[in-house]
């Protein structure tokens, strides 16, 4: 598909539809640590599978041989290794940093991700440069998260650790971003083999976290539900959606994608409210209008 250079109505729909998904992926993630299932080996375990349902789906849509080759040394075995290493490192700090800090400010520290990725596709990727009013639209759109999460920013129950890894991890987030965008080894890889590679590089990585951190993995029994989200997880989240994702990075301008997944934690708070009873407060719908505008700044058309 050739490379747009703003966002189509189709676009902007699957879009929204992943940050409904990653939304509820923060609920699925505690409440599978609430049912005895460690962070860091959670995300392994999720990894692991996706990075298995990928290499099948690309030997079932294309063939075997391709499949078997996803890890071979081309021009993209470097930046994919470059790709895994963060996806690890990125992943270990946001589900050791959930628990370490209110889900509010987590969120709030994650999805930082946007202004680091616009600006530096804006510096760096060849026609992805923004126009004030755009820069002004994310500006808009994080002071909405930031107003609605309000009352977890003011209640003072909050580890600055967590904060920390949080933020590091939006970061690490944007990083991996441009360099799909800038790296010559990535141009022209499918989407589906950008995202086995992270996922199955991610792995051993995560593994290493998860020892480090001297997480058991003598699991107690897991009931049903437990065993419900981590498929979610993998399935859902960690292959179709991501799947999803780095399709759209291939074909859209990524600064404005990334401008959307303000609208991720917003839906976190909706999934805790309709599956934990968590309150929607006026805050909430304050913050969702503030999105809103911003969203409109940033999707612009520039003019000719």
């Amino acid at each position: 598909m050739p490379r747009r250079d703003h966002l189509d109505a189709r676009a902007i729909a699957v879009v929204v539809l992943l940050c409904a998904l990653w939304g509820f992926q923060q609920t699925a993630v505690k409440l599978d640590v609430a049912g005895g299932l460690p962070p860091v080996l959670q995300a392994t375990v999720r990894s692991a599978g996706a990075a298995l349902l990928g290499w099948v789906w690309i030997g079932w849509r294309q063939n075997w041989r391709t499949a078997n080759a996803l890890f071979r040394y081309d021009a993209f075995f470097w930046p994919g290794a470059l790709l895994a290493l963060i996806f690890g490192v990125e992943f270990a700090m946001i589900f050791v940093g959930v628990q370490l800090t209110t889900a509010s400010r987590a969120v709030l520290f994650l999805y930082s991700a946007p202004f680091f990725t616009a600006a530096g596709a804006h510096f760096l990727v060849p026609g992805e440069r923004l126009r004030l009013s755009q820069f002004f639209g994310l500006v808009i759109a994080f002071a909405g998260v930031g107003v609605a999460f309000a009352d977890g920013l003011t209640s003072g129950r909050h580890n600055l650790s967590g904060d920390v890894l949080c933020g590091v991890s939006g970061l690490l987030w944007a990083v991996a971003s441009i360099v799909i965008k800038i790296s010559p080894g990535v141009r022209g890889v499918p989407a589906a083999r950008l995202l086995v590679v992270q996922l199955g590089g991610s792995v051993p990585v995560l593994l290493l976290c998860s020892l480090l951190l001297g997480e058991s993995w003598a699991l107690p029994h897991i009931g049903a539900v437990a065993w419900g989200l981590l498929a979610y997880q993998t399935v859902v989240v960690a292959f179709a959606s991501y799947l999803a994702w780095f399709w759209l990075l291939l074909v859209y301008p990524a600064g404005r994608l990334s401008g959307f997944t303000f609208l991720t934690p917003l839906f976190g708070i909706l999934s805790g409210g309709l599956v934990l009873g968590e309150p929607l407060t006026v805050s909430l719908l304050t913050g969702l209008a503030a999105i809103a505008v911003g969203l409109r700044f940033l999707n612009r058309r520039n003019r000719a």
